[in-house]
């Protein structure tokens, strides 16, 4: 990777303030049925689609805000990340406003979302992360798979 200091940095700041939102909200919501039911209940797409992955949202926060805090499975986390927030922003939508009349077509669901792919891409887990130590240990064509999560 040819980053500069400054690269690197702000690729370190992103992650790290992406993985505390999810840690957060895991944190936060962990355990609690209220929130599940409060945002089912205020949905106005696909009701029938996000009812049985509520689930998977506690959980799921928590591991997501783990790997991209860490630095660990980066490119296996994000994608997860990127499907729950398309998900969130289709969730309130009143086409074409999102939430309120304040966001047309677009709010922070969807910069999140390019956000977390820009970590992906740019494999923000070798900046100071344990992704870079990883792949340096790992065996021959054995982990090809694990190769590939760790970028």
């Amino acid at each position: 990777m040819g980053y500069s200091a400054c690269d690197k940095a702000i690729l370190f700041c992103l992650r790290l303030l992406m993985g505390w939102t999810f840690l957060y909200a895991a944190i936060h919501h962990f355990g609690d049925g209220r929130f599940v039911e409060g945002f089912l209940s205020h949905t106005k797409t696909f009701h029938e689609v996000y009812a049985p992955l509520t689930f998977f949202v506690e959980y799921g926060h928590l591991l997501i805000g783990l790997s991209l805090l860490s630095g660990l499975f980066v490119r296996l986390s994000a994608p997860f990340a990127i499907a729950m927030m398309l998900l969130y922003w289709t969730a309130h939508m009143d086409y074409p406003f999102i939430e309120s009349h304040n966001n047309l077509l677009v709010d922070y669901h969807i910069v999140y979302a390019l956000v977390l792919l820009q970590l992906m891409v740019q494999n923000a887990g070798h900046v100071w992360g344990l992704d870079g130590w990883v792949a340096k240990r790992l065996p021959g064509e054995r982990a090809s798979g694990l190769r590939w999560a760790v970028g």
